[in-house]
């Protein structure tokens, strides 16, 4: 079968190995959202009369069917297809002659990769956005269980003030919710479809770009061609950024976890289904998901300076560097939601050691409350700071829940207002379901049954 651009000659055999790349792989990941845009292109190109309606359906059931069996791994790509694209329409043309030679009508091969990423783009935020209210809501449950249970705060590592557990897992989960809001908003952006920009300059059909965007429930079309060319890869880059700077979070909550469950801490510990082996000491129970969390997030940090590397000297309009911006992409997507669900396990099963915490509470921790206590007594902040640096020997123990409590103004270990955060996560769990059943409603009327891009 055919490449999409062969023409009188076979490319060098080395050439066409340093081309195509792994592109017959990471294809599998894009083959539904393919078969969507063709779906949406096909009929388009019926509705202003460039297809038959009976060639239009024909293609439409065509792909139906592709799409079925890339959902259950049995659509091949072969290395000669070089991608998905070239598959899926040679396929049309096996089966359908005349008529797949058609489906290409109006297209690049970079509009056709292009509006697959970005569909699988949207599906990939949706995932995303679910997955970190997942966490958030473990952590916000943990804070609620355990808002009072004392827990000594620290800079630089060393003890520094009372604290809680509550404020610990709360300040992950109020965390997370600022990178959910940063997923909607970057939703919305790539909410615009690219098809119909071919190879970046458009064609002289009458191509109906609102129609094709409204058939694949994209908000909008995005406007100028070169403009949709320009984009691909750099919105790739912003969304593996916004996983990045959330796994961030994740990376120093598994630090935390890893530092504070030591025998030495034993603030927390870890159940042994969510930690492996030694394969030479029998003692050890290792919380290597919670160490990969801390160097999967530096993995991102790669994927999305890959991308970005790519881009920096690329000139306008479509070019094949674009290629290499989709496997850091792809990687970096899957990568980004399982570190999120694997958080969100270990957040749900954690167990807190409430006896260690309250016995960490030394009497040099009340440092702080103790020179406040003499500012309250009439003594300047410095002169009480110095009294008590120079006495910590004269401190006393004392109780950290009354310590706790003593802390009102907003935001401290006293005053979590859980209920507010609570409120976010209910209102963002609303807006990605309402957002979700949008895209995938249009998506089941387009191809005719419910269709998983992500």
């Amino acid at each position: 079968m055919a490449k999409l651009w062969q023409k009188d000659y076979n490319l060098n055999a080395l050439i066409e190995e340093f081309t195509v790349g792994n592109d017959p792989v990471l294809d599998l990941e894009l083959l539904a959202s393919d078969c969507a845009a063709s779906t949406a292109h096909a009929k388009m190109l019926a509705a202003v009369g460039i297809l038959s309606p009976q060639e239009a359906d024909a293609l439409c059931r065509e792909l139906a069917q592709i799409m079925a069996e890339a959902q259950e791994k049995r659509f091949p790509i072969a290395f000669s297809d070089e991608d998905c694209h070239t598959a899926i329409e040679n396929r049309l043309t096996e089966r359908l002659g005349e008529a797949g030679k058609k489906i290409h009508t109006g297209r690049s091969r970079n509009d056709q990769v292009l509006t697959a990423l970005r569909l699988y783009s949207k599906a990939y935020v949706l995932e995303m956005i679910q997955a970190l209210i997942g966490f958030a809501e473990a952590a916000a449950g943990l804070a609620k269980k355990e808002e009072t249970t004392p827990m000594p705060g620290r800079t630089h590592l060393q003890t520094a003030m009372p604290s809680s557990v509550g404020l610990w897992a709360a300040s992950f989960a109020e965390e997370t919710v600022d990178h959910i809001r940063h997923f909607f908003f970057l939703y919305d952006l790539i909410d615009q479809s690219p098809l119909g920009s071919a190879a970046s300059y458009g064609t002289p059909l009458p191509l109906n770009r609102e129609m094709t965007a409204e058939l694949m429930g994209f908000a909008r079309v995005q406007n100028n061609v070169l403009y949709a060319n320009n984009s691909r890869g750099k919105f790739e880059a912003m969304l593996i950024d916004a996983a990045e700077a959330a796994c961030l979070c994740f990376s120093k909550a598994a630090q935390d976890l890893i530092l504070f469950s030591l025998p030495e801490f034993g603030y927390f510990s870890l159940p042994r289904e969510l930690c492996s082996g030694s394969s030479i000491m029998p003692q050890k129970k290792n919380p290597d998901g919670l160490e990969l969390i801390r160097s999967k997030a530096a993995v991102l940090g790669g994927c999305a300076s890959t991308i970005k590397n790519i881009l920096r000297s690329a000139p306008s309009g479509y070019n094949r560097d674009f290629q290499d911006t989709k496997e850091p992409f792809l990687k970096a997507a899957r990568l980004s939601v399982q570190c999120a669900r694997i958080m969100e396990l270990t957040f749900r099963e954690v167990e807190v050691n409430r006896r260690r915490l309250t016995e960490a509470f030394t009497p040099e921790i009340f440092a702080t409350d103790a020179a406040y206590e003499a500012v309250a007594a009439g003594k300047s902040f410095r002169d009480a700071y110095r009294e008590v640096g120079l006495n910590l020997g004269a401190l006393e123990n004392r109780d950290p829940a009354a310590a706790l409590r003593a802390r009102t103004s907003t935001g401290t270990p006293g005053a979590l207002r859980l209920e507010t955060l609570f409120s976010s996560l209910s209102e963002l769990k609303q807006k990605q379901e309402d957002e979700n059943s949008r895209f995938s409603t249009a998506l089941k009327s387009l191809t005719g049954t419910a269709v998983r891009l992500f």
